[in-house]
């Protein structure tokens, strides 16, 4: 059975393997093994503490098979970014050129750098092993995030955002850095890529220019990809769409792929999420049962699961195998959603 459940220290050697499969452009896990260390172990010790409100650390989770104890992704969210350090993006905006005597005006978009999302939890760090893909994991990774979210509410943010890995060509090569950042920084994208993703955002503030940038004047190939999504992360980005995040003209400064917004309450697996309580009984699944996702109400011991399910208002069953993946006894609070294409609460 597959299970989200959260990091532990003896997922180190896997999610080392993850940051260097999953390539340039996914900045929220670098090869930087010191790094990686302690993204884990500030996980591990803040989900074990009470929440007092959002802060600058990030909540990572890996999915398994429970059978093999095999870790086959990751995923993640940031309490609250940008409270520690600045929290860039270009916002696409507009000015206009006009001359009444001369009858001419011009509208001409525009890149403008800002910190506009600073204190918003981010969901980042979503990443199912190529070998995996295709089994409903990915799904299961990403929604079980808004499970979480809505059980501990009090950990996260009133605005939620999740940047999308920007387009990059079969050299790992990116024409809007190509465009753009390499003109500044003097570096290839990868190097530039390494260096923000291992927390060294203060050459930002140093190196990129602070005044509104004319789309127009860039490269045709860079103007292209502004707000493209990479081949690989289109699949996450039409998940996040359908549960309501929005792009609201907000781009990353180095590859310019979009970033979605949403408002908790918008978030529909958030919204519409409830609590039971748990009725394990060997009872199969009725034939009508449905795709439900359902999580247990922990933090540190968080899971969650894909299941068929026939709850009623206050209660569902669970087979004892379901019940054993959850960690929950008879009588215990479970959070379930209702997944896409499933109908009823």
């Amino acid at each position: 059975m597959l299970r989200v459940r959260p990091i532990t220290t003896a997922d180190g050697d896997l999610l080392k393997t993850i940051a260097i499969e999953s390539g340039t452009g996914f900045t929220s896990l670098p090869d930087n093994e010191d790094l990686l260390e302690r993204k884990i172990e500030q996980s591990v010790s803040h989900l074990a503490q009470e929440a007092s409100g959002p802060s600058p650390v990030t909540y990572l989770f890996v999915l398994e098979e429970t059978d093999s104890n095999e870790v086959l992704g990751t995923c993640g969210i940031t309490s609250a970014v940008g409270l520690d350090a600045p929290w860039y993006h270009y916002h696409i905006g507009t000015i206009v050129h006009a001359s009444h005597q001369l009858g001419i005006y011009n509208e001409f978009r525009t890149l403008y750098l800002c910190n506009d999302y600073t204190g918003s939890s981010e969901l980042c760090s979503l990443y199912l092993r190529p070998a995996y893909r295709g089994s409903g994991g990915g799904g299961l990774l990403s929604r079980a995030r808004f499970l979480f979210m809505a059980e501990h509410r009090q950990r996260f943010a009133d605005r939620i955002i999740a940047e999308m890995r920007g387009f990059t060509d079969q050299h790992d090569s990116n024409p809007f850095w190509e465009g753009l950042g390499q003109h500044f920084f003097s570096m290839h994208y990868q190097q530039a890529d390494f260096l923000t993703g291992s927390g060294n955002k203060v050459v930002i503030a140093e190196l990129m220019p602070k005044h509104p940038i004319y789309i127009h004047l860039l490269p045709p190939e860079a103007q292209a990809i502004i707000g493209q999504v990479h081949p690989n992360t289109e699949p996450a980005c039409r998940l996040l769409q359908a549960q309501g995040f929005r792009f609201e003209n907000y781009v990353d400064i180095f590859d310019a792929g979009p970033t979605l917004a949403a408002r908790p309450d918008e978030v529909d697996a958030i919204r519409r999420s409830r609590r039971v309580e748990a009725v394990v009984d060997e009872t199969p699944a009725p034939e009508d049962a449905r795709n439900y996702l359902v999580s247990n109400t922990g933090s540190s011991g968080f899971r969650c699961v894909q299941a068929r399910l026939q709850p009623t208002l206050n209660r569902v069953r669970l087979t004892p195998e379901l019940a054993a993946a959850l960690e929950v006894d008879n009588g215990d609070p479970v959070r379930l959603v209702s997944l896409p294409g499933a109908t009823g609460p």
